[in-house]
């Protein structure tokens, strides 16, 4: 059976480091095809964000329906939005897509400084794309910032933030660690009832744009192979730990 591909709703990078060109490149690195959605054009690098212009809300609609009516999406990932319109675009769009896996990198501000989706924007997605999501990928500034709570840096604190977005609607949560502290990056994956599962690894020094992207990117790749949830993040996690270990210096 043919491998399904990803329909990949993100912002462009000409770094390359993040956004829709990271998307792509994890895509390839799994043997899965990417049908990507272009939100937003952005300006920066990896020290400066110059800012961004987003794509007419209409024109994003329209890409997303080519996507679909190509065939063979077997998983969604959805990063950048830009603006409440298009957020609001997306979730119209994916109305009829209940049978895909939705994957959420909740993208609220670049690494290097500048605001992705503003408070309309962030409400939208709240609202209208958290019920409809199969999995939420936010690090834990991306969780205070949408449950209003304060920064987690524990696996109780996560939790407890992961709880509040499910009752936004969301039915599964993996609050990422990568931006906290301790030796030990712990990543938490939270659905209703069931136990919570932490995937667990020695935290590196240093960072690299494009991790969010990079494992939500992987996720929605397994996903779209058929792998299961869990299975699918410790592969995604992998894929990211690679990553880091070729762009350390």
């Amino acid at each position: 059976m043919a491998v399904k591909r990803v329909l990949v709703i993100a912002g462009s990078d000409p770094s390359g480091g993040a956004g829709i060109a990271r998307d792509v490149a994890t895509l390839a690195a799994i043997g899965v095809e990417a049908a990507p959605v272009i939100t937003a054009i952005t300006a920066q690098t990896h020290e400066r964000f110059a800012g961004f212009e987003a794509v007419r809300p209409e024109m994003v609609r329209a890409q997303i329906d080519a996507a679909l009516v190509s065939g063979g999406i077997g998983a969604v990932k959805i990063g950048m939005l830009a603006t409440a319109e298009i957020a609001a675009q997306v979730s119209e769009a994916l109305a009829n897509c209940e049978r895909l896996p939705v994957v959420l990198d909740p993208v609220l501000a670049s690494s290097s400084g500048g605001t992705l989706l503003d408070e309309e924007g962030r409400q939208v997605l709240r609202e209208r794309l958290l019920p409809r999501v199969f999995l939420l990928t936010p690090n834990l500034g991306e969780t205070a910032i949408l449950t209003g709570m304060p920064a987690a840096p524990t696996a109780a604190g996560a939790k407890a933030q992961a709880e509040r977005l499910h009752a936004l609607g969301c039915r599964r949560v993996l609050v990422k660690d990568g931006h906290g502290s301790g030796e030990q990056s712990s990543d938490l994956l939270y659905v209703e009832g069931e136990q919570s599962v932490a995937f667990s690894a020695p935290r590196r020094s240093g960072s690299a744009r494009g991790t969010g992207c990079t494992l939500s990117s992987a996720i929605a790749g397994q996903l779209a192979r058929g792998m299961a949830l869990e299975d699918a993040i410790r592969a995604a996690r992998a894929q990211v730990l690679a990553r880091l270990q070729a762009v350390a210096p």
